[in-house]
């Protein structure tokens, strides 16, 4: 496979090179500063050949630039480049007037941003698509006060979606076998759990009792896109200092493992934030598992909570939140002293409270979209999970006491409900949960009634004074 791709790369630089020669004079030795020109030319309607050359040239060209020009030339994109407004109206009246499935192609024609076009015709050069991945980028790290970029950040967005589709995904196991370029990557992009080096990352891959599998794309051959680290376990793991610090199984006298841990998910293309690889990826890691393993019975996931503290802050600073009772607050004080953990006094303090937090936060906290705020809750409900545990103390480490003041979570993944669990949430929102997380959350407070002392009758009552109860209206 690796041959035959090289070659195709060999090919398509060839037809580069050899192309160049079609390119007008004018654009022959263009300097950097001609890269809107020749953005221009691209989508002029030239040849192939040539159109190959011109976005090899561009894309040699944007890589040379820096921080600035890389952001004029999006501006450059964003206000030369948008679709034809006379044109959009009159194909828009055009179908009002004879809604017809010609007059809707020539709407859609109309409307389509030449971005759109522009990129496509730069992913005809060879080692585009992640060139054009790595341009999203460093969309994405521009400040977000500039709105005019946000339509080539969204044009970007609809091409890798279609691109990157999951049908065009491949999923790899990842052992120590497999080459050292791609090895380093893994430990470069870990984002969950840092992996301390060469011998830290052969302690998750090396034993028998440790999987990693992950998701490549046919033009990014030695790019994970998204990667599973699992542990091979006898029960649901509630810390994740039981799974990295465990010790090693696999002799002949222990048990075979009925557990799968996955206990890190990393997304390793920033390019690609936002760009959903399918709802189930999840699931397609487990069927390999299940055939490489047909006794395992429990898939689970050991999730970090990276939002929950900023939640929780915002809730406290929040009078009138609903949420957070007195009782709470009083009891998590005790979060303000860096060393609460390590006081036999305070440790347990505010166990009760962020547990209950924690469920509210996991059940009813929504965002704009009417979906779960925490990024890892979407993930794995859209893949159809169940949430299955709230961990107290699951990650003791400096990072996951900043983040989420030391809780984890685990998903489940039941091979029979993920389908059903995935449509529920994705047609009805319906976070599927078990038992054990919905005991946890507290019944909202009834109103409480206000006093209202009566007035005095006319003429005086012995009984003027008495006070009734009244449910606020």
């Amino acid at each position: 496979m690796a041959v035959n791709v090289s070659f195709l790369q060999d090919l398509l630089n060839s037809i580069a090179e050899q192309s160049r020669q079609l390119l007008p004079s004018s654009l022959v030795g263009a300097a950097k500063e001609d890269i809107n020109g020749l953005a221009i030319a691209l989508v002029s309607g030239r040849g192939e050949a040539s159109g190959v050359a011109i976005a090899r040239q561009i894309l040699e060209f944007y890589r040379a630039m820096g921080p600035d020009d890389r952001r004029g030339f999006f501006k450059f994109l964003a206000e030369q480049f948008k679709p034809d407004q006379v044109a959009a109206v009159a194909a828009a009246k055009a179908y009002l007037a004879d809604p017809s499935d010609q007059t809707l192609q020539r709407l859609r024609q109309a409307t389509e941003s030449p971005r759109q076009e522009l990129f496509r015709r730069l992913n005809l050069a060879p080692g585009a698509t992640a060139e054009i991945v790595a341009m999203r980028r460093d969309m994405l790290r521009l400040p977000k006060a500039e709105p005019s970029l946000a339509a080539v950040d969204a044009d970007m967005a609809h091409l890798l979606a279609s691109w990157f589709n999951r049908g065009f995904l491949v999923v790899k196991k990842i052992d120590w076998q497999t080459p050292a370029a791609i090895l380093e990557k893994i430990i470069q992009y870990e984002a969950v759990h840092e992996i301390q080096g060469w011998d830290d990352l052969r302690r998750r891959l090396d034993p028998v009792d440790r999987r990693c599998f992950a998701f490549f794309h046919p033009s990014l051959i030695d790019e994970p896109l998204i990667f599973v680290e699992v542990a091979l376990m006898g029960d649901i793991p509630g810390s994740i200092q039981t799974v990295l610090n465990e010790k090693r199984k696999g002799g002949p006298s222990e048990a075979p493992p009925t557990t799968a841990v996955f206990y890190s998910i990393s997304n390793c293309q920033d390019g690609l934030r936002g760009i959903s690889f399918g709802n189930f990826l999840i699931k397609q890691v487990v069927e390999e598992l299940v055939r490489e393993q047909p006794q395992l019975k429990t898939f689970v996931t050991l999730s970090p909570v990276p939002h929950f503290a900023r939640w929780l802050d915002r809730a406290l600073a929040d009078e009138q939140a609903n949420a957070v009772t007195e009782a709470d607050r009083v009891a998590l004080q005790v979060l303000r002293d860096p060393g609460w953990l390590e006081d036999p006094e305070e440790e347990e303090a505010p166990k009760d409270a962020l547990l209950a937090l924690a469920a509210h936060y996991f059940m009813l906290a929504k965002s704009a979209d009417r979906r779960p705020v925490d990024p890892v809750a979407r993930f794995h409900l859209g893949n159809g999970a169940r949430l299955e545990r709230i961990n107290w103390l699951g990650d003791v480490s400096e990072k996951g006491l900043r983040e989420a003041h030391g809780l984890m979570v685990n998903y489940r993944y039941d091979l029979k409900e993920i389908e059903r669990n995935h449509e529920a949430y994705a047609n009805d929102g319906e976070i599927v949960t078990s038992r054990a997380v919905r005991t946890l959350l507290r019944a909202p407070e009834k109103p409480k009634p206000k006093l209202i002392t009566k007035q005095p009758p006319a003429g005086g009552a012995k009984d003027s004074k008495k006070a009734s109860l009244k449910a606020p209206e």
